[in-house]
């Protein structure tokens, strides 16, 4: 006899995944999300700022057969965060999913921050968030009765290590992934969060000179598996969350990191 586990839920179904754009061909934790539930027959609508980006996400995703859609804006506006969710609506008559995926990082302690680069990233990495949810949620009541919401933190969050201001934004994703929890399962909205360990993506390589082999070496070693992660390995925990396999799954933390967090922490360096 099949039970529900039976079935991912995913084919036919909406989702939208904000920060689903990335540098060239290269896999980001977003665009991989996007990637694997186009793959599983979820409708995506792709959000980036830089619309060229989404585009090419969306064309890897038709390339494999699946359907999606681009879509370019600034979700730390709160009306572009409707009008994001609109076109979801407006495209395919539903939305069931939210993958919150937009960050920015930061280095130093707070004697070091500016305030105004501290209210930046708290915007991007946390605002934006809830204003998404804000406009994403009464969509999935309305429109597909439940849903479900991926809210992307960080290690950072759970292991300070220098980077002040980005570990307090991604600490306050966590607390508002609960909070959402608790808020929304009376309408059948799970929402859980994903802490990516150190993995290679292109928000790391693509910045200033890259990254040496001796500096992935080093986050390779960081993991109790002594392997480095990948976009890919946010985007099958995304797709996990998301799914109907995660039905009794609602408020948790997955921790994704080949066991970083179980080592002792180091300061901020290249590694990072």
């Amino acid at each position: 006899m099949r039970g529900p586990e039976d079935d991912a839920g995913l084919a036919g179904k909406v989702a939208i995944v904000s920060g689903g754009g990335a540098a060239g061909d290269g896999i980001g934790n977003g665009r991989a999300a996007a990637i694997l539930l186009g793959r599983a027959g979820t409708k995506v609508v792709v959000a980036d700022l830089d619309r060229k980006l989404a585009e090419q996400t969306v064309a890897m995703i038709k390339a494999e057969g699946g359907t999606a859609l681009a879509h370019a804006g600034d979700m730390t506006k709160e009306a572009e965060c409707k009008r994001l969710v609109d076109a979801a609506v407006d495209h395919w008559g539903r939305l069931d999913f939210l993958d919150n995926n937009i960050g920015i990082g930061s280095r130093g302690s707070v004697v070091d921050e500016k305030p105004d680069e501290f209210r930046r990233v708290m915007r991007v990495n946390v605002e934006t968030m809830f204003l998404l949810s804000k406009h994403a949620i009464p969509a999935m009541i309305k429109t597909a009765k439940g849903g479900s919401i991926v809210n992307i933190s960080s290690i950072s969050a759970l292991r300070p290590r220098g980077l002040t201001t980005y570990t307090a934004s991604k600490a306050a994703v966590i607390g508002l992934t609960q909070a959402m929890a608790v808020d929304h399962g009376k309408d059948h909205i799970r929402v859980n969060c994903i802490c990516p360990g150190p993995v290679y993506t292109p928000m790391v390589y693509a910045r200033g000179n890259g990254m040496s082999e001796t500096a992935r070496a080093q986050r390779a070693k960081a993991s109790v598996l002594k392997v480095e992660g990948t976009g890919w390995d946010i985007g099958h925990a995304v797709r996990f969350l998301l799914s109907s396999h995660a039905r009794y799954i609602t408020g948790h933390v997955l921790v994704v990191d080949g066991g970083v967090t179980l080592q002792g922490p180091e300061r901020d360096s290249e590694s990072h």
